[in-house]
């Protein structure tokens, strides 16, 4: 077994694994050196990138919406500069909390959260309705007995349904659904209403009218609305200070009319309730209905969605590379240690390698992101996004690299490492000239098939909504009511996996000595 007779090596594993930890500490620190300095002049906006029209991405791939633009007049007024950062919505406390974000803003629903956050004053009046295909048999609340309705996960609509808050009405009608789905964004709940696979989708009465609008004369909108609420700006407990900032800007652009003037240009004049001055009393459901011209946007082509593509595919190869680059010798590393015929430091290696494999990976990434905070009371800032996909999937990677590694190595016959001994080569030579080239040919189809899996695994970053390939495609498909941009991906995922196929056949031939 390898390093059976040296203490040298152990003392090799050790130092590399002390170095690993010092990189691992300068990414918590740096990144939270860079927060304390911008801190004060930075508003950092957490929002739903897949929630038109109050924050989503535009045909010219900019983030857009009601709410950021309101967030940007605010910005502009006190001398910040505006950092719109896309937010996994399940995610959004663990955000706030951790620091990663100054504030929830888009179309974030006070009732039911009234202790949760520090709350500005309400500046929406909002409903939760109901959208069906426009030849449903469903006309009223009534009629979705028996029938399959969908929600967003952690929705307002949700909660007017099963929600502590919720009324009996509405409790007693949720009880007569057939089911009550959820889905994680409205574009996957509108493709399942279009497809026929639920007959009814319940959300806010702003979105409804865009997805409505985006997606032609295919859904109609229920006369009976489900609830009522309004819509605040969500800060972390106790944050008053900021919060008093941004109302009292909030109000001055009230007074100047600045307020209005964005509503009108999303469509959202007759819901606005900051100040009641400018609030309408005109809430009939056919000027709700109403659709602003900024909703009719061109559908964009397949050429024009690959081109909004490309910087999450930079951002995409980014990740597969480094994940590559870290990996692979932190996976060989590994490998050392679980051959060790040190006890300790091998079952150490056989828990982390048991721990990285039989957990998600998509759990560990939220581990790596939330843990400075959670368990260090520490703030790594914004930049840390791209640090804790990196450490996460090297990491996650490494172990299953190391089992791979692990049995080239045992694949190489023990005559071999007997007679390298017998001709007086050390250990280390053993290795490199002999056992090293060997175990590369053995192990490179299963190393191919996890490097075609980590070019897939790449999709996972969104958890940390860290902006890569897919997470634009569903942003974009969300904003044009399509599923063509996921497609798209697709397309991209396949052609990268071929290439990657390709050039791995090519190495494997290349070391096929024998033939």
């Amino acid at each position: 077994m390898l390093n059976r007779n040296s203490n040298k090596h152990l003392h090799l594993v050790l130092g590399m694994l002390l170095v690993m930890l010092m990189i691992m500490g300068m990414a918590y620190i740096i990144p939270s050196t860079v927060q304390a300095t911008e801190e004060t002049t930075t508003f950092t906006v957490g929002f739903d990138a897949e929630f038109p029209p109050y924050g989503y991405k535009d045909t010219n791939g900019e983030y857009v919406g009601f709410d950021l633009d309101l967030a940007q007049e605010v910005c502009t007024r006190n001398g910040w500069t505006l950092k719109k950062q896309p937010i996994d919505w399940d995610f959004k406390d663990k955000e706030l909390n951790s620091g990663s974000i100054d504030c929830i803003w888009n179309g974030f629903t006070i009732d039911g959260r009234e202790n949760d956050y520090t709350w500005s004053v309400p500046y929406v009046d909002n409903s939760q309705v109901v959208v069906v295909k426009k030849d449903s048999a469903v006309k009223t609340l009534s009629d979705l007995k028996d029938k399959i309705v969908v929600v967003q996960a952690d929705s307002s609509a949700l909660a007017a349904f099963t929600g502590d808050d919720a009324s009996e009405e509405n409790k007693a009608l949720a009880k007569s659904f057939k089911e009550l789905q959820q889905v994680s964004d409205y574009n996957s709940a509108f493709l399942n209403l279009d497809s026929g696979m639920v007959d009814a989708v319940c959300l806010d009465i702003g979105v409804a009218n865009y997805q409505i609008t985006s997606r032609g004369d295919k859904f109609i909108m229920l006369d009976e609305k489900v609830s009522s609420e309004k819509y605040g700006i969500g800060f972390k407990k106790g944050n008053t200070e900021l919060k008093d900032k941004v109302e009292k800007t909030l109000f001055e652009m009230a007074d100047d009319g600045k307020f209005m003037e964005i509503a009108k240009k999303w469509g959202l004049e007759t819901s606005v309730c900051l100040n009641e001055k400018n609030a309408s009393e005109n809430t009939d459901n056919e000027t709700s209905k109403a659709s602003p011209d900024i909703y009719k946007t061109d559908k964009l082509n397949f050429g024009q969605i690959l081109l909004q593509l490309l910087d999450g595919v930079w951002a995409t190869l980014l990740i597969f590379l480094l994940t590559l680059l870290f990996s692979m010798p932190l996976g060989l590393l590994l490998t050392f240690i679980r051959m060790s015929r040190f006890k300790v430091i091998q079952w150490i290696a056989r828990i982390y390698i048991s721990i990285m494999r039989g957990t998600p990976l998509m759990l560990q990434l939220i581990v790596v992101f939330y843990a400075p905070y959670y368990v260090f009371n520490v703030s790594p800032g914004q930049d840390y996004r791209f640090y804790a996909v990196i450490i996460g999937f090297s990491l996650n990677y490494a172990a299953y690299f190391a089992e791979i590694f692990r049995a080239g190595i045992q694949a190489v016959p023990n005559g071999q490492r007997e007679a390298a001994s017998v001709l007086g080569y050390t250990k280390g030579q053993t290795f490199r000239k002999i056992i090293f080239p060997q175990m590369v040919k053995h192990i490179l189809p299963p190393v191919t098939n996890e490097i075609i899996t980590l070019v897939k695994d790449t999709s996972l970053a969104f958890v940390l909504t860290y902006i890569e390939m897919f997470t634009i495609a569903k942003q974009i498909a969300a904003a044009q009511a399509s599923i063509l941009p996921l497609f798209a991906a697709g397309l991209f995922y396949y052609v990268f996996n071929m290439v990657v196929a390709f050039v791995m056949e090519k190495i494997e031939k290349r070391l096929d000595y024998y033939r």
